[in-house]
């Protein structure tokens, strides 16, 4: 899924060596209905974009929030109908990091929800060169699982995945 070169991570020259850092949104605030056990909770765009916020960038330092590759604007959840919908933004139109950072906001998801959901997750449109050939690897079930197969590409992701010291 994705080739070699390019990237802090994967051993080769930043593409980006400067990028734009935005400001973190903030905690979301827990509410009395969903520490009630009794009470069905239901899961939220902003629920998923907790979810995905603090992955990190394969070149960066930084959070996927940080550098604006995802927002909570663009996460859409339909619980009753069981699927989450990402888009997210490379950095630059020409990011090779691209497929890495959606395989890893894929594998956040499916690691994380139940598994009844069905994920979309794809290259905000008009944002990237590649947005297709990246979008039809991301939504290929089998090429995804073929990628988590690849014991360094499955290193990688989980470095993305694991919190920051």
């Amino acid at each position: 899924m994705v080739g070699a070169g390019g990237g802090a991570g994967l051993g080769g020259l930043l593409e980006n060596a400067n990028p734009l850092i935005y400001q973190r949104s903030g905690e979301r605030p827990v509410t009395a209905g969903e520490e009630d056990d009794q009470v069905p909770d239901s899961i939220d765009d902003r629920e998923i974009f907790d979810l995905i916020r603090s992955i990190n960038d394969p070149e960066h330092p930084l959070t996927l929030e940080e550098l604006n590759v995802v927002e909570q604007v663009r996460v859409k959840v339909n619980d009753k109908e069981s699927t989450v919908a990402v888009e997210f933004t490379p950095t630059i139109p020409h990011c090779s990091m691209a497929t890495l950072i959606g395989l890893s906001i894929k594998v956040k998801l499916i690691r994380s929800l139940p598994e009844r959901f069905k994920m979309d997750v794809h290259i905000t449109p008009g944002t990237h060169a590649s947005e297709h050939a990246v979008n039809k690897q991301l939504a290929d079930k089998e090429r995804v699982a073929a990628a988590l197969e690849n014991s360094h590409l499955l290193e990688v992701v989980n470095q993305c995945l694991s919190a920051r010291s």
